[in-house]
């Protein structure tokens, strides 16, 4: 099964199902690139009667978010917009300043998510130290200009394969070796063992 050419959310679904399917086993790590392949939600203010861009992954285009702890603010915004709608009243907001609370409910929710990362990246390499020199079996999560990245299922942590990275391909499966850690920085290195 091939995904078209231009995103549809339907086709995606229907991919990843016979995914699934076909392959059970490797299906979390096809379904954890392609999450990070779509990359974040972003908040959104769409015009009343306006079709908006919706939420791709759940291929529904009337979507609000809420009850999420970390989406306290956007939650109170779609209360007040229920509330006013409900009783009649005007929109208690203009479409601009939806549009300004949008951008920075999404600027706040990726730093919030930046800090989460690094907290759980220097707790993963405090917690790999007195496992220098060990090694673990390990699968290429990711191939770019910055690095190759393995992950290792015991514990599952992310790092960069600093050395013999050379013709590998996202999925391979491969033995690592742990060669240093800086919890500080959140840095967390492999080389091919």
């Amino acid at each position: 099964m091939r995904l078209p050419q231009q995103p549809d959310p339907i086709a995606l679904d229907a991919f990843l199902r016979a995914r699934s399917a076909a392959d059970p086993q490797a299906f979390a790590d096809l379904s954890l690139k392609i999450v990070k392949m779509l990359g974040p939600g972003e908040y959104v203010a769409a015009a009343p009667g306006s079709s908006g861009l919706g939420h791709f992954g759940l291929a529904v285009n009337d979507y609000a978010h809420s009850t999420a702890p970390n989406r306290r603010f956007p939650d109170l915004v779609t209360q007040r917009l229920l509330k006013a709608a409900l009783a009649g009243d005007e929109p208690p907001y203009a479409l601009a300043t939806l549009d300004a609370i949008a951008r920075h409910c999404t600027l706040q929710e990726d730093n919030a998510n930046r800090v989460e990362r690094q907290v759980l990246k220097a707790a993963a390499a405090f917690l790999l130290r007195p496992r220098m020199g060990q090694r673990f079996d390990a699968i290429v999560t990711g191939a770019a200009a910055k690095g190759t990245f393995v992950r290792i299922a015991s514990p599952m942590v992310e790092g960069r394969l600093v050395r013999g990275a050379e013709g590998l391909d996202l999925g391979d499966a491969l033995a690592v070796r742990l060669v240093d850690v800086d919890g500080e920085r959140g840095y967390i290195d492999f080389e091919r063992a």
